[in-house]
């Protein structure tokens, strides 16, 4: 049954977020900044979701709940990655809301297409720089018997096997926390602040709920997101339990890349349009063939 579960999951995560991409390249109605982070964010949601599930879903199919060493930290690596990448690119969709909204005349000129590339690169690098430290610089001694407590190598149920003091690595740990969680999460509040203020200024209600409408899928996602992963890593040690570390690590590694495409498509009207279009295409493509 979980077999199953997991399975549906991952190929609607794979299949939607691959729509997405396709939908974002082919449409030139869509090539604006707001959908260049959405493809971002579907193929960053593929990367996360395949780090995992693949493994998983062997695991689950064959019984055998065994991984390398090396197969540990790389899928530890990867995965940190690509949730902190995540956490700020969700961070960089509010502030390109904010522009939108506050900003609009300024809109194009400021999230133009290099501003857009490099935040994304600058993204990606930070994620990778604050992934090396944790996975592979934190020294792990372990002894044995090492047996993850989880369905993946995830950072704190590896660390619990270590039969080292591992308060400095702890220490180190939470500041991190801090700075890819606390902080990005911290700056969407202030921006949707903003965003709030500027809205309850525009005199129409027509006018207030297309701005309003153009943050909801956004902030669906941001509440998905960081509420399972603020819930998972910024809790004491000692409340932590691991029944409990396992729904939510599902909830952002599985659940939030499928739910992802569906949240950003079902109140779009763009994406909306521009899969129909595909659609219609398709259907006269195959109507000519036949």
């Amino acid at each position: 049954m979980l077999l199953v579960g997991f399975l549906t999951s991952y190929l609607v995560s794979l299949a939607g977020n691959m729509v997405i991409i396709g939908l974002i390249r082919l449409d030139s109605c869509l090539h604006t900044p707001m959908y260049f982070f959405l493809s971002s964010l579907s193929f960053l949601d593929i990367c996360y979701a395949s780090s995992i599930v693949p493994h998983m879903l062997f695991s689950l199919a064959s019984g055998h709940w065994t991984i390398s060493y090396a197969g540990c930290k790389a899928q530890m690596f990867v995965a940190l990655t690509c949730g902190i990448t995540e956490c700020m690119m969700l961070a960089l969709m509010a502030y390109d809301r904010y522009v939108a909204v506050c900003l609009p005349l300024r809109y194009m000129t400021i999230m133009n297409h290099t501003a857009c590339q490099v935040l994304v690169a600058f993204a990606w690098l930070v994620s990778l720089m604050l992934s090396v430290v944790p996975v592979f610089g934190l020294p792990m001694p372990f002894c044995g018997p090492n047996e993850v407590d989880h369905f993946f190598c995830e950072v704190p149920a590896v660390m619990q096997l270590a039969c080292a003091n591992m308060s400095f690595s702890e220490t180190v740990m939470f500041g991190r926390d801090i700075f890819t969680l606390f902080i990005p999460f911290s700056f969407i509040l202030a921006t949707y602040g903003r965003i709030a203020i500027t809205i309850l200024r525009i005199h129409s209600n027509q006018g207030r709920r297309k701005a309003f409408s153009t943050c909801t899928s956004h902030l669906t996602a941001v509440t998905l997101f960081y509420g399972t992963a603020i819930f998972m890593y910024m809790r004491p040690r000692a409340s932590r339990s691991p029944a409990q570390n396992k729904m939510a690590a599902v909830f952002y590694t599985v659940v939030t890349p499928m739910m992802n495409p569906l949240i950003y498509s079902l109140r779009n009207k763009e994406v909306k349009g521009a899969m129909s279009k595909v659609i219609n295409l398709g259907r006269n493509m195959f109507s000519r063939m036949a």
